[in-house]
């Protein structure tokens, strides 16, 4: 799932919970830190509050870490037309990954304007041995198709998301070779179960689905994001660090769910927020406060601290 980019221990110990106070730039073995060149967060549950804002002090973070030469990267689970609540805070570079690593979007423009650099899509045949598997395997799952800029879903699919589906059908039909949006890339195939727990179903949907797809979920309830073989948050941004000659020691990454334990685990230094998934708490590095206590802000401070 990392396309073949370094990989640092899964299994490192957390730090204690971080706090505004400067710490010095030695992790737990007494080795120097590398200085961040790249900051990669997550959004929904890490940057983001929970009624979906950037804090004043979270946007006054983030224009000082580009003010001091830090790029900062956006990686998250949504789609591009849902990353309006951020667009104002890209700055120069203006990208953002969208759909767990399955585009690269350029943002500048505002909303509607976005244009995608990079997709690593969902090939139609995997899509739909996807579908047929974890039907068997979960009976009573329902199906929702995210494309670059189509939405479709099937007609039992809950009301999950704010906008209204281009097409209702059976998933079957929609990701037929003449289905549906057959024009535009699949980004991503959305899983949902209405009784299962919602580890249980990825567990079970990880088994099922195999190497064909990618599966991992960012939703609290039964709620699972399938993307093509090899593509995640980490895989893609590995690619995008490559771009610029940044190494994975250089990234410093913030996440709260499952679909951010590769981010998290290849990142030089990583964060799991206060209210993270127990997966992210052990995947990460490090530990900050929760997003609603502006938990990157406070991280960010401080590496902007150690700087001098």
């Amino acid at each position: 799932m990392r396309d073949n980019a370094p990989v640092t221990s899964a299994t490192r110990k957390p730090e204690p919970p971080a706090s505004p106070k400067l710490s010095a730039s030695f992790d737990q073995e007494g080795a120097p830190v590398v200085p961040p060149r790249l900051i990669a967060t997550d959004l929904d549950g890490t940057l983001l509050r929970d009624d979906k804002s950037v804090s004043p002090r979270t946007v006054a973070a983030l224009a000082a870490a580009e003010e001091a030469g830090i790029e900062v990267f956006f990686v998250t689970g949504r789609p591009a037309r849902w990353m309006d609540v951020v667009s104002d805070h890209v700055h120069g570079h203006g990208l953002a990954i969208c759909g767990n690593g399955a585009a690269v979007v350029d943002l500048h423009g505002g909303p509607g304007a976005h244009r995608f650099v990079k997709v690593r899509d969902l090939a139609r045949e995997n899509a739909l041995d996807a579908v047929g598997l974890l039907r068997d395997a979960a009976p009573g799952t329902v199906y929702a198709v995210e494309q670059t800029y189509g939405f479709y879903q099937e007609p039992a699919y809950p009301k999950l998301h704010m906008e209204i589906p281009d097409a209702l059908a059976p998933a079957e039909d929609l990701l037929a070779p003449d289905g549906a949006g057959t024009g535009q890339p699949i980004l991503k195939i959305l899983a949902y179960h209405p009784t299962l727990d919602p580890d249980a179903f990825l567990t079970v949907a990880r088994l099922a689905v195999g190497g064909r797809a990618t599966v991992t979920r960012s939703s609290p309830s039964a709620l699972l994001e399938i993307s093509g073989p090899s593509v995640s948050k980490a895989s893609t941004l590995a690619l995008c660090c490559a771009e610029r000659g940044i190494s994975h020691e250089e990234v410093v990454a913030f996440g709260d769910m499952p679909n951010d334990v590769e981010m998290l685990t290849w990142a030089g230094r990583s964060y799991a927020m206060g209210n993270a998934h127990p997966d992210v708490l052990a995947a990460a590095s490090g530990r900050t406060v929760a997003n609603n206590e502006d938990g990157v802000a406070v991280v960010i401070e401080r590496l902007l601290g150690e700087r001098g």
